[in-house]
């Protein structure tokens, strides 16, 4: 049975969800992008322990979480994670471009890519996480 269309007023993403192999090793790597962490968490998978962050910069919140030990090797081993990438609106993609690539991210493009979408189109670029995960800056023209 295919699902009904629904009609929604969804007002921003709440937070997208990212496993992560080392849990200090992600926190510092958002919070060198302007994140701060606003929660900590254990919680309990299968009987064992692992540790959720929320991560919070303005209105943008990441959720980095920790599965216990016996998981971790399944979760290094994915190519793209469960998320294939995160989108953040830039003012000026060439700007932020420059400070990340000056600062040793990884970005995975050139140079920022403008794409024909929307009404003038848009320009991206990706920088990829300690754990492969895809961050993703665009700018809509």
């Amino acid at each position: 049975m295919t699902p009904q269309p629904v009609h929604l007023s969804l007002e921003n993403i709440q937070h997208v969800g990212i496993p992560v192999t080392n849990i200090e090793v992600s926190e510092n790597f958002y919070r060198n992008l302007g994140f701060e962490n606003v929660m900590r968490a254990n919680f309990v998978h299968q009987d064992e322990t692992g540790i959720c962050i929320m991560m919070r910069q303005g209105t943008i919140i990441i959720e980095l979480y920790q599965m216990p030990q016996k998981e971790l090797a399944g979760i290094a081993a994915r190519k793209d994670g469960h998320v294939d990438h995160v989108a953040f609106d830039v003012a000026n993609i060439d700007k932020i471009f420059s400070v990340l690539a000056k600062a040793g991210y990884h970005i995975i493009e050139e140079a920022p890519v403008h794409l024909n979408f929307w009404t003038n189109g848009c320009r991206y670029f990706n920088v990829l996480g300690p754990d492969g995960e895809r961050l993703e800056f665009n700018e809509m023209l």
